[in-house]
């Protein structure tokens, strides 16, 4: 996995501020060439299948060139090609109809302000917990959001459970900031959770969330950790990028979720690719 996480930052598979898988293709190419390699032979791990709704298409940068001046380097070059349109195997065979998607998530919320770091989604002493081992993916879920400090007197996650009754956080500017761990959007995965409403993110948590497919990131309008409460029972509309706060009676614009949005629902970036035909199947 360590192999397969620096091929992954090396190719830097999401440009979070345009909210664009812009080389993802190169990325998903360089790991199925390196993986037949002598160079990289990845252990098999078991992954966790998570269905997400669908959203938009797919589209992966087109011109693409990997220079290789050495005879022994195991790669063939990447020649740079007309910019063309490009039409994602999985958007023809999931999205048929151009309609919007009718996906909403609904339940209740858990509200924390701005600055949430990934050591209080989830603090180091837990990060040798592996999430593909079923049973410490259930234990990472009893640990999300167990750092942050005693100001926040609703426990997210009930002691003796695994997971949280919120399955939507809503926070403040920058949330998921801090050290690099996918853990993060794992814990909250694992916890049940199905979306976050920040103002912003750290670059690192969005990349994180939509690579491992756990969670959906949304972007707020304004601040809505200022309109909302914990325990407030709220709704998102996938197609119609709005957050429903029903126990106010209000109704909130989110950005809309873009080109994340079908890896997330395929289960991450892997899941994804082999679901596109861009990655053999994996046969267990």
């Amino acid at each position: 996995m360590e192999a397969i996480s620096s091929v992954r930052y090396m190719c830097g598979i999401i440009m979070c501020k345009g909210r664009k898988l812009a080389t993802a293709d190169f990325y998903i190419r360089t790991h199925h060439m390196a993986a037949s390699s002598a160079l990289f032979r990845p252990t098999p791990t078991s992954t966790l299948t998570v269905s997400r709704p669908c959203s938009t298409a797919f589209s992966p940068l087109s011109s693409l060139k990997v220079p290789s001046n050495s005879p022994n380097h195991p790669f063939k070059s990447f020649k740079s090609e007309p910019a063309r349109p490009h039409i994602s195997p999985l958007f023809c065979a999931t999205n048929s109809t151009s309609t919007p998607s009718s996906t909403t998530f609904h339940g209740l919320c858990y509200v924390v302000g701005d600055n949430i770091d990934t050591d209080q989604i989830i603090p180091a002493e837990y990060l040798t917990l592996v999430p593909s081992n079923p049973e410490e993916y259930k234990k990472l879920g009893s640990y999300a959001m167990c750092g942050l400090p005693s100001t926040y007197e609703t426990r997210f996650v009930d002691p003796d459970e695994f997971t949280s009754k919120y399955t939507i956080i809503i926070a403040g500017d920058n949330f998921g900031c801090g050290s690099s761990r996918e853990h993060a959007p794992v814990a909250l995965g694992a916890a049940g959770t199905v979306a976050v409403v920040a103002e912003s993110y750290a670059r690192i948590f969005f990349r994180n969330s939509v690579a491992t497919g756990e969670v959906y990131p949304f972007d707020s309008e304004g601040r809505l950790c200022e309109e909302c409460n914990t325990g407030d029972v709220v709704t998102i509309e996938l197609g119609q990028n709005k957050l429903i706060n029903h126990t106010s009676g209000k109704e909130y614009t989110l950005k809309p979720i873009g080109d994340a949005g079908p890896v997330i629902e395929a289960g991450g970036i892997f899941a994804y690719a082999r679901k596109a035909g861009m990655i053999p199947t994996r046969v267990d």
